[in-house]
């Protein structure tokens, strides 16, 4: 099976801010980039997407408005840190996480290892014999995931992989 990992394009937050789950708009213009990423795509897939509208816009383009939306594909849950800058979180929590965030959770919010438990009843429940090729729209949190499963990652290593604005990476399992 064909599985096509999509990181939504760039967001207009501010650089140095922290989000995940706060839902914040795409930067315009986009649409050069829906096409480019559009073209890197099976024209029949099952699609799947993160309920946020920075995915659920490029989903509905790629697809033709035939996607599904599945909450456990949202990107992690930074609770008390969603749209503080990085530079702002006070040292005495996010030294705690930077050492440790696969196991440290963020105040009001979740771990690494919270997240990846989503993804993987996610692949359980949607991904097991499944036939044609996935399309999956949504975040680098959540990509990171899937590739640390796929490539048999521990979860520590999940920055490793890069994941850029707009990204397609396909993985065949």
């Amino acid at each position: 099976m064909e599985i096509y990992l999509v990181r939504h394009t760039e967001t207009v937050s501010e650089k140095g801010v922290c989000y995940g789950q706060t839902d914040v708009e795409l930067r315009q213009p986009y649409i050069q980039q829906f096409k480019e990423i559009k073209d890197k795509l099976p024209k029949q897939a099952l699609f799947y997407s993160s309920p946020l509208q920075r995915c659920t816009i490029l989903a509905n383009f790629i697809s033709s408005s035939d996607y599904n939306v599945d909450k456990r594909l949202m990107e992690m849950d930074f609770g008390s840190w969603e749209m503080k800058k990085w530079d702002d979180i006070p040292s005495d929590e996010i030294d705690p996480w930077m050492k440790d965030f696969v196991n440290v959770k963020v105040s009001r919010g979740e771990s690494f290892v919270e997240l990846h438990n989503r993804v993987l009843t996610f692949i359980d429940e949607k991904l097991t014999d499944v036939q044609q090729p996935v399309v999956i729209v949504t975040h680098a949190g959540v990509i990171r995931s899937f590739l640390c499963k796929h490539m048999n990652l521990d979860l520590k290593d999940a920055f490793s992989n890069k994941v850029d604005f707009g990204q397609v990476i396909k993985i065949i399992v």
